[in-house]
């Protein structure tokens, strides 16, 4: 490490982040460069590992994700040497990085991989919470105990879930799109899953197979909690097992869903009362919905004319890359969403410094059938390649693209039910020029398949229906199945007898 005299610590290989990209990334330099030192620099004692790892078919994979001390990485890999502490400065010129404890450590290659951060609706506002990380979920679950009331804003993974999870409280959920879980699915989708937000009875959740990890008791004290411009890692597929989200109230579910409405103010209980506007009560079945008798902490204005009390706010509005240590005085080409700009070898525009994960935004020209969307599959599989395109830059060797680019392929589950979404499943992209053939029992499974030209370019499958390899198959050697018209959904014919 650092000498005495201040000398920067030098080596070949350095990563930033301790998340899924930048441990897999280091974990993979480990393994190609075993006599050489890896730095991973990280502001959190605990780093994310991918544990379980399965490869479900060729660009399906399963995997759990783990917080482990870093120590235990050092042990598993005696040349990663875990630095704990943020990232202050980076000047590329001099190949140099200065972390917040004022060392600097001197690079021949550098990989970024410093994930992004929960996009508030609002900054600084006690009443607003972020959700993305395991930190944020605690104090998340802290606020709920005393609350009758939240309001819930956003419609991806993270906000269906929550709001599918939460018992005994009202939830306002306010989503810009005209079906929830737009990210995920369409509302053929939130249509076969709305009756599971809205069944009093809980069925036993299948038996959860991940285990979580948490920093052991007497580190407790010492680890300073989350404030929100601390980092955390990004939660995990099941961050909602093990935390207790029931509310004050004694009834089990009560969703109200505000379609095609963003918040347009926030007003806290002072303000509100001298606007002497009226806020609503929560809505029941009648359509009078009265006025609001009740005094909240806080009222969030919808853009569709709506005031709605509440104890608190959750933004689950996505992320924005966490870029903003890096871009002083480098020269980096930024994407539209934020992202560190990388070509098909990882590669920054900066020389020698590469980026993966929630941080980069793929610029290359990608596959018909891939996108890229900030979640731990691609993190794992964009660390792992960046790792590869850095060693074979080192050797002057040359790397072909990633098979896990060629199409885009994401299992999890939703509502207890098992999600599997593969290639432009939304037909993302597509404009009017595709057709979707749907095949759905009423709780028990839902097949959406998107077509172009008879020719399969993506599917939602919830439930267990064993047909993701089939179509992964299908849609990654672009078959015409013009010939098969709606018979391919047919649940009478077994289609995997057709192409295997």
């Amino acid at each position: 490490m650092a000498g005495a005299g201040g000398a920067a610590a030098r080596s070949r290989f350095a990563v930033v982040g301790g998340g899924i990209a930048g441990v897999t990334c280091a974990e993979k330099l480990a393994t190609e460069f075993p006599s050489e030192d890896i730095f991973l620099m990280t502001a959190s004692p605990v780093i994310k590992a991918v544990t379980n790892f399965k490869q479900v078919s060729k660009t399906l994979e399963e995997f759990d994700v783990e917080e482990q001390p870093s120590s235990i990485l050092e042990k598993r890999y005696p040349n990663i040497k875990v630095i704990q502490s943020g990232v202050k400065k980076l000047k590329s010129d001099e190949h140099k990085i200065f972390t917040e404890d004022g060392k600097e450590y001197v690079y021949e290659k550098l990989c970024l991989c410093a994930g992004a951060k929960p996009k508030l609706i609002f900054e600084g506002n006690p009443y607003v919470l972020g959700i993305r990380d395991t930190d944020s979920a605690q104090a998340f679950q802290k606020n709920l105990a005393q609350a009758e009331r939240i309001v819930v804003v956003g419609n991806g993974g993270i906000a269906l879930e929550l709001v599918y999870e939460i018992q005994g409280c009202e939830v306002i959920w306010a989503i810009k799109d005209k079906a929830i879980g737009n990210t995920f699915f369409d509302a053929g989708a939130a249509e076969f899953l709305i009756p599971k937000l809205t069944a009093e009875k809980r069925e036993t959740p299948i038996e959860c197979k991940r285990t979580k990890y948490t920093v052991e008791g007497g580190q407790d004290k010492e680890r300073p909690t989350a404030s929100s411009d601390k980092l955390g890692s990004a939660l995990g597929p099941d961050w909602h097992e093990g935390l207790h989200l029931k509310g004050t109230k004694e009834f089990s579910r009560k969703v109200h869903i505000e379609i095609l409405c963003e918040v347009k103010n926030i007003h806290l209980q002072q303000e509100f009362i001298q606007l002497q506007r009226t806020s609503l009560t929560f809505p029941k079945e009648e359509k009078n919905v009265e006025p609001d008798q009740v005094l909240w902490p806080v009222y969030v204005e919808l853009t569709n004319g709506k005031i709605y009390g509440c104890d608190f706010i959750v933004s689950a509005t996505g992320v924005v890359p966490n870029v903003k240590p890096f871009l002083d005085g480098n020269n980096f080409a930024v994407g539209e969403d934020g992202g560190l700009k990388v070509d098909e070898h990882m590669h920054t525009s900066v020389p020698d410094v590469y980026a993966a994960g929630d941080i980069c935004t793929a610029a290359w020209e990608p596959s018909p059938v891939w996108h890229q969307m900030r979640l731990w599959t691609q993190a794992r599989q964009m660390g792992w390649y960046a790792a590869k395109c850095m060693a074979a830059d080192t050797w002057g060797e040359s790397i072909d693209m990633d098979f896990s680019f060629e199409l885009f392929a994401h299992v999890t589950k939703f509502f207890n039910y098992k999600v599997v979404v593969l290639g432009k499943y939304n037909a993302q992209g597509l404009g009017s020029d595709h057709e979707l053939m749907l095949r759905c029992t009423k709780g028990q499974e839902y097949v959406k398949v998107v077509m172009q030209n008879g020719r399969m370019v993506g599917a939602v499958l919830i439930g267990e229906t064993d047909l993701e390899e089939t179509f992964e198959n299908l849609i990654l050697n672009q078959m015409d199945l013009s010939a098969y018209g709606e018979d391919l959904l047919n649940p009478d014919i077994d289609i995997e007898d057709y192409f295997d």
